[in-house]
């Protein structure tokens, strides 16, 4: 049984005007449970309306959509179920932060679950954890926080309500650095922790790289690839070529097994760089 699984997958905005256009086109696609997967593709590519399908807030225009064998909208007493099943946090998800206390603000999906206090209570501590929000802060007012702060208090709302599916849609846009390392550590070690399901929607290809184990691409509102990072980024040419990038390790090492056999192209971070490299020298091949 697979996490999410689409078949025949398209929807279409403004059916019947002239402003009529496909925006996920024919996708059939299958994610197992427990894959972290990064989804990757140009501004207009389809995939921030394609993850919004799994968690039931846009309706196909044809085609299915299951969640652990479950078919979507055949039943739509069951909708809210579903977005129970699959959370969905949008960019800039700080914006919506409205409760008096972080602990209210986070405790409020799984209020809305019909959830006693007691579980309510382990819910959102537990979220707080997994974000590094601290007990004190819980009492604070969410708009005391610093705006990385206000992120990790938003990502832990959705992570209160433990969804079997965490979309996170650019979860990073707009941070330093710092706070960018922060979160997708966080997030990390929740799937690590947890054994979900994670998709990570980000343009940063070395984000993808470094925390991802799968990767989709759209490209035209159609899927172009689904597949391990490794073997995604190793298409490194055709990437380019529908203006997308790869990771800084991928080009060099892909250029270098051009002219090096030896040399393993499906390299994509650093230490999997520093790992050939060091293999090769031990073996005493390549003279590079």
């Amino acid at each position: 049984m697979y996490s999410i699984e689409t078949k025949n997958l398209t929807y279409k905005y403004s059916i019947g005007t002239p402003y009529e256009r496909v925006a996920v086109n024919d996708i059939s696609l299958q994610i197992e449970k427990g894959q972290y997967v990064g989804v990757i593709g140009h501004t207009g590519s389809g995939k921030s309306t394609l993850i919004q399908h799994f968690n039931g807030l846009l309706q196909p225009t044809s085609g299915e959509v299951y969640i652990n064998g479950e078919k979507m909208w055949e039943d739509k007493t069951k909708m809210r179920d579903f977005r129970f099943k699959v959370g969905l946090v949008f960019q800039y998800p700080e914006y919506q932060l409205f409760g008096e206390t972080v602990y209210e603000d986070i405790s409020f999906g799984p209020k809305n679950m019909g959830l006693d206090s007691a579980e309510i209570d382990r819910r959102v501590k537990d979220a707080a954890y997994s974000v590094g929000i601290t007990t004190e802060q819980l009492e604070k007012s969410p708009f005391e926080l610093s705006g990385g702060q206000k992120r990790r208090v938003a990502i832990a709302g959705v992570m209160a309500m433990e969804p079997e599916v965490l979309i996170l849609d650019e979860p990073t846009a707009g941070l330093d650095p710092k706070g960018r390392d922060v979160i997708l550590g966080q997030i990390r070690e929740y799937h690590s922790e947890k054994k979900n399901t994670v998709l990570l929607v980000s343009h940063s290809m070395e984000d993808i790289a470094a925390n991802a184990t799968m990767a989709l691409v759209m490209n035209k509102s159609k899927m172009f690839a689904y597949d391990t990072v490794q073997n995604v980024f190793a298409k490194g040419e055709e990437l380019s070529a529908i203006g997308l990038s790869v990771p800084q390790i991928s080009r060099v090492f892909t250029g270098l097994g051009n002219k090096f056999p030896n040399i393993d192209k499906k390299t994509y971070t650093i230490e999997q760089a520093k790992q050939n490299i060091l293999s090769i020298l031990k073996n005493k091949e390549g003279n590079i």
